[in-house]
């Protein structure tokens, strides 16, 4: 009893210091007049290619069914890859490419790593540009479109799984230090304005949701699907 009595109070202080120092944090958090928290270019960008990463599953899946002898769900494609040209590459990229990779080539820094991505952002607006072609021109009723949209398929996410990923582990991290706080925040009020220009309010929200109905159109929205099953 005597031990629960001298337990408490620290306990109580404890949890008072955390909950102030939760507000404080909150408080320092730049947000609208709403209230909603901002969101950091870098957080912008990385939950972009959360985006791309759900729709290489959507590709994968299709290329599965193809692979099966199953016609391709040229709708579902299409749609996926409309999403990329007009989201990741009408506008993702080409924020990196007018505004994160320069910072980088100024300072000389990872100037290799930059040129590769500039490379590969016009290599997968090529292989868009036929996975669109190719989806759209089902009628067409050529035996050689499905081999050559899986090819097209493969291509995309072969490169854009490893090009994601070094953006986020490699690039990206790095920004901060070669500008200043307010030249990040202004970046931040940059992707703001372009995202609202570009897709209205809640742009990026919208964009989920139409990679949601395809995911759930194909059955793969559950993430515990992806669980492998038995004991692990």
């Amino acid at each position: 009893m005597i031990r629960r009595r001298l337990i408490l109070p620290g306990l109580l202080t404890t949890l008072f210091a955390l909950t102030a120092g939760f507000n404080n944090l909150s408080a320092q958090q730049p947000s609208d007049q709403e209230g909603n928290i901002a969101v950091s270019p870098i957080e912008d960008l990385m939950r972009e290619h959360g985006v791309l990463r759900r729709i290489l599953l959507i590709y994968e899946k299709e290329l599965k069914g193809m692979d099966n002898d199953k016609n391709p769900q040229y709708d579902v494609i299409f749609k996926s890859a409309n999403i990329i040209h007009e989201f990741i590459e009408g506008y993702h990229e080409k924020l990196e490419e007018d505004h994160i990779f320069p910072i980088f080539e100024k300072a000389v820094k990872l100037t290799d790593l930059t040129k590769t991505l500039r490379e590969q952002h016009e290599a997968g607006r090529k292989l868009t540009r036929e996975i669109l072609r190719f989806s759209k021109a089902k009628e067409t009723g050529s035996k050689d479109n499905p081999n050559a949209l899986a090819g097209n398929l493969r291509s995309f996410i072969k490169m854009y799984r490893p090009h994601a990923a070094r953006e986020d582990t490699v690039l990206l991290p790095a920004l901060r230090k070669f500008i200043s706080e307010k030249e990040y925040d202004e970046l931040g009020d940059k992707f703001e304005d372009k995202e609202r220009e570009l897709f209205g309010e809640n742009g990026f929200e919208n964009i989920v949701k139409e990679v949601e109905d395809i995911e759930k159109s194909l059955g793969i929205y559950e993430l515990s699907r992806f669980t492998p099953a038995g004991k692990l």
